[in-house]
């Protein structure tokens, strides 16, 4: 039996490396794979390069053309019995003239046919910046139809000049809501959608909104800004629809939103409550983009809600 003394190999024969040693032939030869520390920093470099071009190339061009309908059923304490089950699609910030034009506004208005809708709701930015940029859209958007009728409101890039986007809006069937609402009927009963000012350069004025609804009435209410919910909840408003913050447009993994606009810093996408009423409150991400021209993590959105009475 061999002794192993600490240090010393056990095998018989000369050291590896050794002038002495020979070389196996029948063992593999392996090429050293050494490589130095400038071509090592190399690779890494060109790898995070090329991963920065395929991300932004992705951000730049892939995701902001890929909506997401996003279907979801909302319970709702109050809403009238001929109610349950319509069909309510809600859609926001297409943000026309920056990086969406009405050929790209032609396909989510293709996507929001196949839902069959019985009310539609938009929550403002129909433009980025100039109203004109939405004449060429106005046939596209005359092409959709729901039954419970079209609404709109208008968000902070609208103000430019309202008199000639309310217009627009008029010509393609929907109607615009500033501080009022309207009465829907189906059957015996009725609910409202009521709209508001846009909080940044409109002045939102929430009892405007509702003195011609009757009490009691079940009141969907429109938006742009979010965080108004907090506000919004001591008036007699069962669900909030918004867009404004685009979801924060770049997300991160566990970071999420890099950043959101004032008005939608705390509600920034999807559905939340409010604290002491419990209102919903739900954050559509939009279809365009601002400022940048990019989305990350960060899908543009269709909303699909089907309303139950819980």
């Amino acid at each position: 039996m061999n002794k192993i003394t600490p240090g010393v190999s056990s095998t018989k024969g000369a050291e590896p490396g050794s002038s002495h040693s020979k070389a196996d032939p029948s063992l593999p030869r392996f090429k050293d794979t050494k490589i130095s520390r400038r071509k090592f920093l190399g690779r890494g470099i060109a790898a995070l390069i090329g991963a920065g071009l395929m991300t932004g190339g992705y951000a730049w061009k892939a995701e902001p053309n890929w909506v997401e309908i996003t279907r979801l059923d909302l319970m709702l304490n109050d809403l009238p019995a001929a109610f349950n089950g319509i069909k309510v699609v809600h859609f926001s910030d297409t943000h026309l003239g920056f990086n969406k034009d009405a050929d790209d506004l032609s396909a989510l208005v293709a996507d929001i046919e196949k839902e069959t809708p019985d009310l539609i709701c938009f929550t403002g930015d129909i433009v980025d910046s100039e109203s004109s940029d939405l004449i060429a859209a106005v046939p596209v958007l005359a092409r959709l139809s729901a039954p419970l009728g079209k609404f709109a409101i208008f968000g902070n890039h609208d103000y430019k000049h309202t008199d000639q986007l309310a217009r627009l809006f008029k010509e393609a069937g929907f109607r615009l809501l500033r501080n009022e609402s309207s009465l829907i009927k189906r059957g015996n009963e009725v609910i409202a959608v009521a709209g508001l000012e846009d909080l940044l350069h409109g002045k939102p004025d929430p009892q405007a909104a509702v003195k011609n609804i009757p009490e009691g009435t079940f009141t969907v209410l429109l938006m742009h800004e979010p965080d108004y919910a907090d506000t919004a909840e001591a008036y007699p408003f069962n669900l909030q629809l918004s867009g404004h913050s685009h979801g924060g447009q770049i997300r991160l993994p566990l970071l999420g939103a890099l950043f959101t606009p004032y008005g939608s810093q705390k509600y920034i996408a999807g559905l939340y409550y409010t604290e002491a009423k419990k209102m919903p409150v739900y954050v559509n991400r939009g279809f365009g983009e601002t400022y940048m021209p990019f989305r990350l993590l960060c899908r543009p959105e269709l909303t699909v809600f089907t309303l139950r009475r819980s």
